[in-house]
C-alpha cells in the first residue's frame, strides 16, 4: 500500500489574472485564465474558422487571400470576447471601458497587446499567436 502525505498548505487558484497594459500606463485588464472547458469552448468556436482559413491561404487568387485575412481577424475577435473580462483605467467615448467597447471602437494597439497576451495565457507558441 502506498501512502500519501498532504502538504500542509493548499494550493490557490485564480480563474482571471490582472495584467497592466505596456501600450497604455494606467490601464489595467483581466484576462480568463485557461481551463479544461474554456479550451474546448475556444476550439469549437474556432475550429471551422480555422479551417476556412486554410483551405482559402492554400489558394492563389488574391480575393481569397483577403477573405483568409478576414477570418484571421475574425478568429482576433473570438479571443477577445472569450477572454478579455474586464478593463480598468481607460475611457472609450467618455465612458468606462468594457471589452465590448474594446473591440468596437477602442484603441487597436491595445487590443493587440490584449490578444498577445490572452494567446500567451493559453500556451500558444509564438508561430501559432502569429495567426
Amino acid at each position: 500500500m502506498t501512502s500519501c502525505i498532504l502538504p500542509s498548505a493548499s494550493a490557490a487558484h485564480e480563474s482571471s489574472a490582472w495584467f497592466d497594459a505596456e501600450t497604455h500606463p494606467g490601464v489595467r485588464f483581466r484576462v480568463a485564465r485557461i481551463s479544461v472547458a474554456r479550451r474546448i469552448d475556444l476550439a469549437r468556436k474556432i475550429r471551422e474558422i480555422g479551417r476556412k482559413v486554410e483551405f482559402l491561404e492554400a489558394g492563389q487568387d488574391p480575393r481569397e487571400k483577403l477573405e483568409a485575412a478576414v477570418l484571421v481577424a475574425e478568429i482576433d475577435r473570438v479571443y477577445l470576447e472569450w477572454s478579455l473580462e474586464e478593463i480598468q483605467g481607460l475611457t472609450i467615448d467618455g465612458e468606462a471601458a468594457t471589452p465590448a467597447a474594446l473591440i468596437e471602437k477602442g484603441p487597436l494597439d491595445l487590443a493587440k497587446e490584449m490578444l498577445g497576451r490572452i494567446k500567451r495565457e493559453c500556451g500558444l507558441s509564438e508561430d501559432q499567436r502569429k495567426n
